[in-house]
């Protein structure tokens, strides 16, 4: 009796065992885990919007992919953070592409100073023709676009006075980022440019290092600068996007529903972060008067006189970009401003 049915229990228990075995295989199979970089403190719209971002990309997948989202540069900074995702050892990064400039030179069309009268002008772009083709270009990088939102315009800050006028940037010592278009365009209006990256600048202001650095509203805000910072002159001189970008490796690893659904949650987070931003800019204005802040407008003719003398660096600047891309480029930014 027991050799009879001893057969028989030995086929069931495989079988339990390899229905167990597959259901575990095909759930550890199903969950992926991914890592989200970006440089912003929690207070500020974009950790607020990549929150979203890792509910919506757990929604739109279903369960199958878990973002965790690390703020205030926990990963590092922007270019070791794009470093990681090209390498694959991070997943996902939101941030500026400004370290893949001397691979990608169309990336530093975003550093031609006053193309844009405001920020429809700006997202016309973003969801144009000409940052696909940038998307297109990074991809032998090892990186996959997801997507283009906003940061902001940027602005000046000093300690000394407010600037009003072109003569008045003359000899302030300003913390510009590293890249040739912004030091040549802040020593042509007079500045004296000093490349330093951004989490040593607090520091410097504080000493009185620098008197001066130039950054969107939002972003100066959420760092601070309001303690170290006396004048903000709103002059919009270049807008500051950053892209949503995916390692290869992470993103061919995933299915093609998988795929689409990160790319969903991407898009709509890309589109609330623009909309936090928009918010923001106008409230903060009152939050650095109230913090003693004196804030003002720099007059349309000053702006025209200061965009006529950076002329030469604009010209400059597109034949090392490639004119053409620089065409279609303001091609765009004259379709979005004509559409008014």
């Amino acid at each position: 009796m027991h050799n009879k049915f001893f057969p028989v229990s030995r086929r069931l228990a495989a079988v339990a065992l390899a229905t167990l075995a597959l259901g575990i295989g095909s759930a550890a199979q199903a969950e992926v885990k991914a890592k989200l970089g970006h440089a912003m403190p929690d207070s500020h719209p974009q950790a607020i919007a990549m929150k979203k971002f890792a509910e919506l990309a757990s929604t739109y997948t279903k369960g199958n992919v878990k973002v965790t989202v690390y703020s205030s540069a926990l990963l590092g900074s922007d270019e070791k953070q794009l470093q990681a995702t090209q390498a694959g050892t991070q997943e996902l990064y939101i941030g500026t592409l400004a370290p893949l400039s001397t691979r990608v030179k169309e990336v530093q069309v975003w550093d031609l100073p006053f193309m844009f009268q405001n920020e429809k002008e700006v997202y016309a772009v973003l969801d144009g023709a000409s940052s696909k083709k940038i998307f297109e270009k990074i991809e032998p990088t090892g990186l996959v676009g997801l997507t283009w939102t906003g940061m902001g315009f940027r602005n000046l800050s000093n300690s000394k006075h407010a600037v009003n006028k072109l003569e008045d940037v003359s000899g302030l010592k300003i913390r510009v980022m590293a890249n040739p278009v912004a030091l040549d365009t802040w020593k042509t209006i007079g500045a004296n440019a000093v490349p330093m990256a951004f989490s040593e600048v607090f520091p410097a202001l504080e000493i009185k290092a620098l008197d001066g650095q130039e950054n969107p509203l939002l972003h100066m805000y959420a760092n601070k600068m309001q303690e170290v910072q006396k004048y903000i002159s709103v002059t919009n001189h270049v807008y500051t996007p950053v892209a949503m970008v995916a390692s290869k490796k992470f993103w061919d690893s995933l299915s093609p529903a998988d795929k689409e659904g990160v790319q969903k949650a991407a898009t709509e987070a890309g589109l609330y972060q623009r909309k936090l931003l928009d918010e923001g800019d106008l409230k903060v204005v009152g939050e650095f008067k109230s913090a003693g802040v004196t804030v003002n407008n720099v007059s349309p003719a000053e702006l025209a006189r200061i965009q006529d003398k950076v002329k030469p660096v604009v010209a400059k600047y597109s034949t090392v970009i490639g004119e053409d891309f620089v065409k279609g480029f303001y091609a765009e930014i004259d379709k979005a401003r004509a559409a008014k």
